[in-house]
């Protein structure tokens, strides 16, 4: 049992739906404690968080979408709505509130490195974890959350790395996106706050 749990929580997409569910649930608190001052940014450490979670949750449904739709999972077969609530239906929700949310701060560019970090983080530990754990439904001596990061399935490790190399770059250019989005909607939004 503890080595489907771990198994469960060491897939990307349900990391990023955990993390998107306590920020905005975090944030729907600091909303409605803030409510009867509309003109209250997000203050810093929140706006970096949903930088995070939006980009996190905008890849998944992104690499969802172009590698693992229809592929069934080391886990065996999942549940079809499952799958497109947590791949297709969630980021999308969270691409209405990057575009739409109000109270957005702008955020420094730096702030790409910062959404960078979880990534690079998660990706050393599958890579380390995978070759220590037994498969439970299969057996096999390793467990890979995903066929593209397993060197047995994709032709090695240096097809592994190319992966994670393409999908760091998705990682860093939607942060990058969501950050340049968070500018021009604080550029548009500022004339009618400085008004009202």
């Amino acid at each position: 049992m503890p080595t489907v749990i771990g198994n469960f929580f060491s897939f990307f997409t349900i990391l990023s739906n955990v993390a998107a569910m306590v920020t905005f649930s975090v944030g729907a608190t600091w909303a409605l404690r803030q409510r009867r001052d509309p003109s209250q940014l997000e203050p810093a450490w929140l706006s970096t968080l949903l930088v995070c979670v939006s980009t996190y949750m905008l890849v998944t449904g992104v690499v969802y979408g172009l590698l693992l739709r229809g592929v069934e999972l080391p886990q065996g077969s999942t549940v079809w709505w499952s799958n497109e609530i947590l791949h297709v239906v969630a980021p999308l929700l969270v691409l209405a509130d990057v575009l739409f949310a109000p109270r957005r701060r702008a955020m420094p560019w730096k702030t790409v490195l910062v959404v960078a970090v979880f990534p690079v983080v998660w990706a050393a530990y599958t890579l380390i974890r995978a070759n220590l754990i037994t498969a439970p439904s299969t057996g096999n001596t390793w467990w890979y959350p995903y066929p593209f990061l397993d060197p047995r399935v994709v032709g090695g490790y240096g097809a592994v790395s190319i992966y994670i190399v393409g999908i760091a770059a998705a990682i860093i250019g939607f942060a990058a996106l969501v950050v340049w989005v968070g500018h021009r909607r604080a550029c548009t939004l500022q004339p009618r706050t400085a008004v009202a």
